[in-house]
């Protein structure tokens, strides 16, 4: 008898030594990859169309999180452990960029870094000037891009060079728009100037915060670069559609570096 009672003992202990061993092992695993998370990439979706055409909307991107340093906006939640920016790195104009929304820094933003701090930005007749100096553009053939509303509408495109040299391709409505003519931006210090490559579908820094748009971005707010774009779905895709994953799949968008 008082074997067959040890022995019921030890399966029971050997039991829960297996279960606290999962335990275990499951909480390193989370520790890791929060770390990676927080220290080197965090993965993004691209859920609207003001960075196409860069970007396209169901885009599932991958953001460096070490480029510029880091802040509380690096950290899950941002949890106030710290002001500033720590290792700080001073991004170039022209980087894509995803950072915290000044009016709401629960909300994650991606647009291209247009203006550093002490810049002078104007758009004038849908065209970007720096420091008043309009940028270089180069019209390319135009394109058929669905409007969100039930339709496609022409829409022009243009290789724009920035002071950099970095080129970038952009979409334009024509010179129009509600953001197609500024006012003169003065940068402040510590902040930068954002804006989408979709020109005229954008609520980027040329949209003052209180009337929905961005507005100036503190230094701090910056949470990485966009490297890498690793898969890309179509609209209708869904998680809950398997055969989606295949049908509304965009290969041609695997993998596909970042500028």
């Amino acid at each position: 008898m008082t074997d067959d009672v040890h022995s019921a003992g030890s399966e029971k202990s050997g039991a829960m030594n297996e279960i606290v061993e999962i335990v275990k092992t499951v909480v390193y695993a989370l520790m890791i990859a929060l770390f990676l998370r927080v220290i080197f990439f965090q993965p993004f979706t691209i859920p609207s169309a003001s960075m196409e055409p860069t970007l396209l909307e169901g885009d599932y991107i991958i953001v460096s999180k070490y480029s510029y340093g880091y802040s509380k906006n690096s950290i899950p939640f941002s949890p106030p452990l710290f002001k500033g920016r720590i290792m700080e790195r001073i991004p170039e104009r022209g980087d894509v960029i995803v950072f915290k929304l000044p009016r709401d820094g629960h909300v994650d933003y991606i647009k291209r870094l247009i203006g550093l701090p002490g810049d002078r930005i104007q758009v004038i007749g849908g065209v970007l000037h720096i420091n008043g100096k309009a940028i270089p553009r180069k019209p390319l053939a135009p394109v058929m891009v669905d409007s969100g509303y039930g339709f496609t509408r022409n829409v022009e495109r243009f290789e724009e060079t920035l002071p950099n040299g970095k080129r970038i391709i952009t979409y334009d409505f024509g010179p129009d728009g509600d953001v197609d003519n500024t006012k003169v931006f003065v940068v402040p210090e510590g902040e930068y100037f954002f804006m989408g490559d979709n020109r005229d579908n954008s609520l980027d820094s040329r949209v003052a915060p209180e009337a929905g748009g961005v507005g100036y971005v503190p230094a701090e707010n910056l949470v990485g670069k966009a490297r890498i774009i690793m898969l890309s779905w179509n609209k209708g895709a869904s998680l809950f559609k398997p055969w989606t994953w295949v049908l509304d799949a965009r290969p041609s968008r695997f993998f596909h570096s970042l500028k």
